[in-house]
């Protein structure tokens, strides 16, 4: 089957030009630039005309919540999320029930996957105390990283010794698979939530999360992380960083918009503290509660020229949902995280409209260097020979984010009521439109993502 898409502008690897995409089944078969609509004979015509063509967006930091907390979210409503955010592509964290953290539990979450997932996956791998001599055993070609919760969050899959935390920087290094940790220091942050719940009772008001969840609980394990890479020569990737601090233990990305080598040591923005800041919980409250917190205008301002400054390597969106009910009180009760999935592109494009990054370096961002980073096989680009993955997206008229556009299964997000003129027009998933204008393919199922090692 060879399909065309025709007629729109194409962003990739730095780039902008109008062109055509000729595609033979799963893969690209070529990239045409210019107007005129190439001579052959296709199955399917797309008219892309107005639109932006680009590389389907991969998502490397989302908590589907399967197996065994599905009241919250599962695989297929959340992948069906994704596919409506222009997500190609996702890989989820372990810390599930059970947690992912013995190679039959991995094996059956990628079965899982297989039958579920209307979009292409991967799962991580969750370090413990005692489990990083398993990590040899697992099949790195499907494999993205391993996970670390250097501070206790959602899943209770803290890792503090010092023992186990050399061997599994060891064990990475040893086996070239990239590290990607949940850096927040927990006597720091138990010690504040003791102090806190002294003065204010046993569920402190929501807008104290941030002195709760600080800075320096931050710095302080972010730090470690760093030091510890650079003792072991493993390749580090720190989730979720959200304080300005923080970002001096990156080094200046000047191979972030290239096709350079990446850093050994990395870092990822999130949705969560790109868009809001400690003084949206007087509004959001708990709707916009995750760890790390959501911080100062100052690190959100700081993370939003990292973007453009390199020092940034993926945009992530810690998807992670809960029934609204478990949202409800303050830092003690009410449960940390958000989903995002749907919403990350067309959010980060408004960022595009205000000038915080360009079309060119958003791309970058969150379709070529999370491919770059882990070792994708063949997917993130718009390349000959690569996988077909692409999202289709078109500026127009503003428009305003209802419940009923909402695909998780949570029903709920903390972008409600907010405007935005970018939509997602089509998701392509291995050449199939899984996704276009409001419909969605429920029968079509991704593939499990390989990776080159």
């Amino acid at each position: 089957m060879r399909t065309i898409i025709e007629h729109g502008v194409i962003v990739n690897e730095g780039k902008s030009f109008l062109g055509s995409i000729i595609l033979d089944n799963d893969r690209i078969e070529s990239v045409i630039a210019g107007d005129s609509s190439p001579r052959g004979s296709y199955d399917y015509h797309v008219d892309a005309t107005g639109c932006v063509v680009m590389p389907g967006v991969i998502d490397e930091h989302v908590h589907f919540r399967e197996p065994g907390l599905t009241r919250k979210a599962d695989i297929e409503s959340e992948s069906r999320a994704a596919a409506w955010g222009g997500v190609t592509t996702f890989f989820d964290m372990p810390n599930t029930k059970p947690a992912t953290t013995s190679p039959q539990q991995w094996e059956a979450k990628m079965a899982l996957g297989a039958e579920k997932s209307h979009v292409n996956y991967a799962f991580f791998y969750g370090a413990t105390n005692d489990n990083a001599p398993t990590f040899r055993s697992l099949d790195a070609s499907r494999l993205p990283g391993i996970k670390l919760f250097m501070g206790a969050s959602t899943g209770n899959m803290l890792v503090d010794r010092a023992e186990a935390l050399n061997q599994i920087y060891g064990e990475c290094a040893h086996l070239g698979v990239p590290l990607m940790t949940h850096c927040e220091d927990t006597g720091i942050i138990n010690r504040n939530m003791e102090r806190a719940k002294a003065a204010y009772g046993d569920d402190p008001d929501i807008s104290l999360h941030p002195s709760i969840r600080s800075e320096e609980a931050c710095l302080a394990s972010s730090s470690l992380a760093v030091k510890l890479a650079e003792a072991h020569g493993t390749r580090l990737h720190i989730a979720h960083i959200s304080t300005a601090r923080e970002l001096a233990l990156l080094p200046q990305g000047g191979s972030t918009f290239c096709t350079g080598d990446l850093p050994r040591i990395t870092g990822e923005a999130v949705l969560a503290h790109l868009l809001f800041t400690n003084n949206d919980y007087a509004t959001r409250r708990a709707l916009i509660k995750c760890n790390p917190a959501v911080k100062s205008a100052m690190d959100r301002k700081a993370l939003r020229l990292a973007l453009a400054g390199g020092r940034i390597t993926c945009i992530g969106t810690d998807h992670a949902p809960h029934q609204l009910a478990d949202k409800q009180g303050g830092c003690a009760r009410a449960a940390s995280g958000m989903p995002m999935v749907q919403f990350s592109l067309v959010s980060m494009l408004r960022l595009v409209d205000e000038g915080v990054l360009t079309l060119e370096q958003l791309v970058w961002l969150m379709c070529h260097n999370p491919a770059r980073l882990f070792s994708v096989s063949r997917r993130g680009f718009v390349r000959p020979g690569f996988k077909a993955d692409l999202t289709i997206v078109r500026r127009g008229t503003p428009w305003t984010l209802t419940e009923s556009l909402i695909q998780s299964k949570c029903h709920w997000s903390p972008l409600t009521g907010g405007q935005f003129r970018w939509r997602v027009e089509r998701t392509i998933c291995n050449g199939h439109t899984v996704f276009s204008e409001g419909k969605m393919d429920e029968s079509y199922r991704g593939e499990a993502v390989r990776f080159e090692r």
